[in-house]
């Protein structure tokens, strides 16, 4: 059950989104437009740093609170969710692993809409085995030179704050430290803006640094827990991204029953065909099993519980869930599904990266296997 905040957030985005967002997202959506002040907007209402302090300018909310958050905006667009998702992730990064004066410093920015965050992890030869990372970090006089590239990295471009892991000492995962890493640093540049399915608005940006200065004072306390400090984000990442697929599949049935019960054919809506119906109702029944699965893994956070096994079945399934319900609701609106006169072809697209992004749901699945055995030992 959602509580009495969480009603009033919700309908106050709703209200946002069918106002301001939904009207562009055709149109934004062709043409690649990310607009920040939509973003900026959502950031006077509060939503763009809900679970940090309040001391850095976020409301102390819960990641309860922040997934109905982005559920919400989800039903109209993946693209400035997926935003506000990694820009909190990297703001919670900044918040338990950072001093005061990196909080002072990076918080307020990002916590108020004004800026963007972004986490740079992966590589081109290091996806799912992100330990293998080969971007350098070396240290000099003051500070480490940066030398490397970044694949895949959202907000790519429009984020000012990034949380670049990178090699300090030698293989693996115990020789990665984190940095913070700001936009216009030289030695800071961007590859190409990747053309992708799906996920339009939102840039996805390789980064380069070559001979790229950070100072000691951008490290994040101390070297070679880097690898430690992304697993513990995209733990929290995986709630996130999980919510996400929880709007898209919701408005997806939405969509799919509003043009079966209006399309009629051999003299009845559509929606009167058994075949449709049990889609629509195998949809919903995996839509609420996702909600719960996600709702349970954001209260064990809260609670101080935080459990990497339900993070993964959290966003194995609901992400799952979002692929099967898009994919079905194109195909109960047949033709004209396959079209971008209506948005499901646009869930679809969106959908799929879901499967793939926070660690793909191959790796979900290892997670909770791996957790399933230490649990038994």
């Amino acid at each position: 059950m959602h509580s009495e905040l969480q009603i009033e957030i919700r309908e106050q985005l709703k209200r946002f989104r069918l106002n301001k967002i939904e009207p562009l997202m055709e149109s934004d959506d062709s043409s690649g437009i990310f607009r920040m002040e939509i973003y900026k907007e959502l950031g006077e209402l509060g939503f763009t740093g809900m679970t940090l302090p309040e001391e850095y300018g976020g409301a102390s909310l819960t990641y309860q609170d922040l997934c109905v958050v982005l559920t919400e905006i989800a039903k109209s667009s993946i693209s400035y969710a997926v935003t506000i998702s990694v820009s909190t992730m990297v703001q919670a990064i900044i918040n338990q692993f950072g001093n005061e004066k990196q909080k002072n410093k990076y918080l307020p920015a990002m916590t108020s809409g004004e800026e963007i965050g972004a986490f740079a992890l992966t590589e081109s030869g290091a996806g799912s085995d992100a330990a293998s990372l080969q971007t350098t970090a070396k240290k000099v006089d003051g500070g480490y030179v940066l030398n490397g590239s970044k694949m895949f990295i959202t907000s790519g471009g429009i984020a000012k704050t990034y949380i670049v892991m990178a090699r300090t000492g030698g293989a693996g995962a115990k020789g990665i430290s984190s940095f913070i890493v700001r936009d216009g640093a030289k030695g800071f540049s961007y590859g190409k803006a990747e053309k992708k399915m799906g996920w339009k608005i939102s840039p996805t940006r390789e980064l380069i640094f070559e001979n790229c200065f950070v100072s000691d004072d951008d490290l994040l306390q101390q070297e070679g827990i880097g690898f430690k400090i992304a697993m513990a984000a995209l733990d929290k990442g995986r709630i996130t991204i999980g919510s996400l697929a929880v709007g898209l599949t919701e408005r997806a049935i939405e969509e799919a029953v509003k043009y079966a019960v209006d399309r009629k054919q051999f003299g009845q809506p559509i929606y009167d065909f058994q075949a449709l119906q049990f889609m629509i109702a195998d949809c919903a029944t995996e839509l609420e099993a996702s909600r719960l699965l996600v709702e349970r893994a954001a209260l064990l956070y809260d609670l101080g519980k935080s459990d990497p096994k339900m993070a993964a079945m959290a966003k194995l399934k609901a992400t799952d869930t979002a692929m099967r319900a898009t994919t079905d609701a194109v195909q109960i609106l047949g033709g004209v599904g396959y079209t971008a006169e209506y948005p499901v072809e646009r869930f679809m697209r969106d959908a799929k990266v879901l499967q793939i992004v926070e660690g793909t749901n191959q790796i979900q699945r290892i997670v909770i296997a791996r957790s399933l055995k230490k649990e038994l030992a």
